[in-house]
């Protein structure tokens, strides 16, 4: 402690160095329950709020503390955010997060991150996702996961076994990272093109293109099936491909491309793909979720606020 620092403020200066080191792990709870970065974002600041207030002397782990509150917090927001998300427009996809800075967001490793896997937990009611994301992506034993859901320890094996049979039942095995990015650069490049022929080729039986707009002019609002359908889609979506430009990006531990129109970002897409090929695109065209993205990176700097 520096000679002229009072005691309490050197208790508040030791609080914001235990939470500075936690708070990436803390996003990447709130992000992986939620889908939504901003959301995220609310619920590790509401976090800090309560750890500012907390009686910390008599707190015996300060990582349970806050994994619980953040946790508790995330699956609050996440049952309200399903109402409201009845009147979204259209498909909805999470809020894409640059993790070129943080490739795993806190997490011992990038376990339900990719965008395709957090649609599919979406599926999930709030506490079995949240069972499921703590259990796969950060490790936690069941009986920790147990105390921060207040339940059973027989009753969180049992969802996070739900969770896991729903979820293999309904997710395909991905590619890994190099070949998910060849997968997509050769997609853009197929479509900027309009080469139909060799999307078709590239995209796997089932294939869905889905897109993200909330009501915005140009965004399809309902899926798009089929190889044919979606190879068509792809080559005039966004329209007149010769007008963007293509920026790669690094989005949820995998390659993704941000499209630029007159030098300004208006979309952002990725793929998912199996063996069979590309089985999911994804376009973002809603202009928050955009601006969170590009807003993601500073999350690394942020100093905390009051």
């Amino acid at each position: 402690m520096h000679p002229e620092t009072t005691p309490a403020e050197g208790v508040l200066d030791e609080a914001v160095s235990v939470f500075l080191e936690l708070r990436p792990r803390l996003f990447g709870i709130a992000y992986r329950v939620l889908g939504s970065a901003v959301e995220a974002e609310d619920v590790v600041q509401e976090v800090w709020l309560r750890w500012q207030k907390a009686d910390r002397a008599t707190v015996v782990s300060p990582v349970a503390f806050l994994s619980s509150a953040t946790t508790r917090l995330a699956i609050n927001v996440a049952q309200s955010a399903r109402v409201r998300r009845e009147t979204y427009i259209g498909p909805w996809l999470p809020e894409p997060i640059d993790t070129s800075s943080d490739p795993q967001v806190g997490a011992q490793r990038a376990e339900a991150l990719e965008l395709a896997l957090l649609l599919v937990l979406e599926k999930l009611t709030p506490t079995e996702r949240a069972a499921y994301v703590l259990r796969e992506a950060f490790d936690y034993a069941y009986a920790e996961i147990a105390e921060m859901l207040h339940l059973t320890v027989v009753n969180v094996r049992k969802i996070v076994s739900r969770a896991r049979k729903h979820l293999t039942a309904e997710q395909r095995e991905s590619v890994d990272v190099a070949e998910h990015r060849r997968l997509l650069e050769a997609f853009v490049a197929a479509a900027q093109r309009g080469d139909i022929a060799s999307l078709e080729a590239m995209l796997a039986p089932g294939a869905v293109s889905l897109s993200d707009g909330n009501g915005i002019r140009g965004a399809a609002r309902v899926p798009v099936f089929g190889r044919a359908r979606v190879a068509n889609l792809s080559t005039a979506f966004p329209r007149f491909w010769g007008q963007v430009e293509v920026r790669p990006v690094q989005a949820n531990g995998r390659s993704g491309v941000l499209l630029y129109r007159d030098g300004r970002p208006s979309t952002f897409m990725t793929i998912a793909a199996s063996g069979e090929g590309i089985h999911r695109v994804m376009w973002v065209f809603n202009p928050s979720k955009i601006a969170a993205f590009l807003g993601s990176p500073s999350r690394y700097e942020t100093v905390l606020g009051a």
